[in-house]
């Protein structure tokens, strides 16, 4: 059973931030979520467009082979490809620049796996767009959770039910001084928060 998610801050405002990371006031995210939302003005199916553009049409870079690295969420948007941190940044700045609240979560699996929360409807739901490749199997759903991957309590995995505003600093500064090249991302990658 997957834990309650749970806000770290209680003012909804802090899960609507731009920042260097987060970059949603950059013109190419606004654009792109403008496009997104045009479809609806219902939020949940807003959020669910955003969600599918970033699981579907967003590489993950294991999936691909790809040696680029991307952390900063217009950066992932224009590469199209980004590891599941880069990949939760970008959908996070696709939703607040609608102005739904988003936040970060994570998972320790062989390695920290990162995705996010939306805040719909009075609640908290998490989503994991990291893409459906090699056997991951996330999908939208704003009841029942339905991660890419699920968490094996016997294999010493842990979930964390924590909604943070900002992306983890120890993801952040990985990303930020991983060298781009074959396999980069199996290198250091962070563990635990």
């Amino acid at each position: 059973m997957s834990p309650v998610p749970s806000p770290t801050s209680v003012r909804l405002s802090d899960y609507l931030v731009a920042d260097a990371v987060v970059d949603h006031e950059h013109s190419a995210i606004r654009a792109r979520a403008e496009a997104l939302a045009a479809a609806s003005e219902d939020p949940v199916e807003r959020a669910k467009a955003a969600f599918l553009f970033v699981r579907d049409e967003v590489d993950h870079v294991i999936d691909a082979g790809d040696t680029r690295v991307t952390w900063r969420a217009s950066d992932v948007l224009r590469e199209r490809v980004g590891i599941c941190y880069a990949k939760a940044h970008l959908l996070a700045a696709l939703l607040r620049a609608q102005g739904i609240p988003a936040g970060f979560c994570y998972q320790e699996l062989s390695a920290l796996h990162g995705l996010n929360a939306v805040y719909l409807h009075g609640g908290w739901a998490r989503l994991d767009a990291r893409g459906n490749r090699t056997g991951a199997g996330g999908e939208f759903s704003l009841g029942e959770e339905k991660l890419a991957w699920p968490v094996d309590t016997a294999r010493g995995e842990r979930d964390h039910p924590e909604i943070h505003p900002a992306p983890a600093p120890v993801v952040v500064d990985f990303l930020m001084t991983a060298e781009p090249g074959p396999g980069w991302y199996e290198k250091d990658l962070p563990a635990t928060l």
